[in-house]
């Protein structure tokens, strides 16, 4: 098994991590039928539409 010659600096360590902490805002898309955002491949929160039809029943 390979063992590590040198410590390896705090630099070294966090310059390796931080690609993985680079994180973006989720992509939004409009919903048609009400035309407020929301995430792509889901219900609209606000309408409750997906894919043209009513999903969940309105109360």
């Amino acid at each position: 098994m390979a063992v590590p010659k040198r410590k390896t600096s705090k630099a070294k360590t966090s310059s390796r991590k931080s690609a993985n902490m680079v994180k973006s805002a989720p992509a939004l898309s409009v919903c048609p039928q009400c035309h407020e955002p929301k995430l792509p491949h889901r219900v609209c929160p606000n309408c409750n539409y997906y894919d043209g039809k009513s999903i969940v029943a309105d109360e």
